[in-house]
This record gives structure tokens, sequence and C-alpha cells, in this order.
């Protein structure tokens, strides 16, 4: 049975729903077990991510599900925030956009909603 790859791109936090909306119907239509997915958030789209955020729940939801999450800490710096702001199965990788250059080399699909 074929695998899917999917890297999706938030870069605005007025897109979080949005994005994990988009992130939980890809789930919903090609199965949770068919599909690998990633989330990189970098610049403003960090916030959806913060421990005290909106979007909490509804991103450990999707985790449970084997979600990745992404933050950049280029964006971490820029904005002066910390890594303990957020929650902790967010992996801070050196560069969102370094994260989404490899996952397009190695064939996964970029969606940016």
């Amino acid at each position: 049975m074929k695998r899917y790859r999917a890297v999706f791109h938030l870069t605005e936090i007025e897109r979080a729903n949005l994005a994990l909306n988009n992130v939980n119907n890809l789930l919903a239509e090609l199965g949770e077990d068919q599909v690998d997915i990633e989330l990189v958030t970098n610049s403003e789209g960090i916030k959806a991510l913060l421990k005290a955020g909106p979007y909490r729940d509804k991103v450990g939801d999707l985790a449970a599900k084997g979600v990745r999450f992404v933050l950049c800490s280029k964006s971490l710096r820029a904005l002066k925030m910390k890594e303990e702001e957020f929650i902790t199965i967010a992996e801070v990788v050196p560069s969102g956009t370094g994260e989404l250059v490899k996952r397009q080399t190695e064939g996964w699909a970029y969606v940016r909603p």
C-alpha cells in the first residue's frame, strides 16, 4: 500500500486553525496509518505551538495521531521567545526553511494553507 508524506508550512498565527484543520482532514482522507505529516512553523506561525495557546489541545490530538511539529530556532530568537514556552512535543530545528527544503528533497508534498 502506498505511503504518503506531506509537510505543512505555517508562517502566520492567523492561519493556524486552517492549517491544523487541513492536517486533520488529510489524516481522515488518507488514513492515519498511510500518511506521515510534519507541520513546520516559522515566523509568527510558531505561536500556534505555545503551551498556553488556544491550539494546544488540537495540536496534542494531532500529535497523538503521529503528526510531527517543528519550531524554527531562528524564529524563536527573532521573536525573543524561549523554547520552554512551547509544547514539549515540538522539536526545535536550526531553520524552518532548511527543514522544508530537506523534506521536499526527500519527496514530501509541500502544503501551505
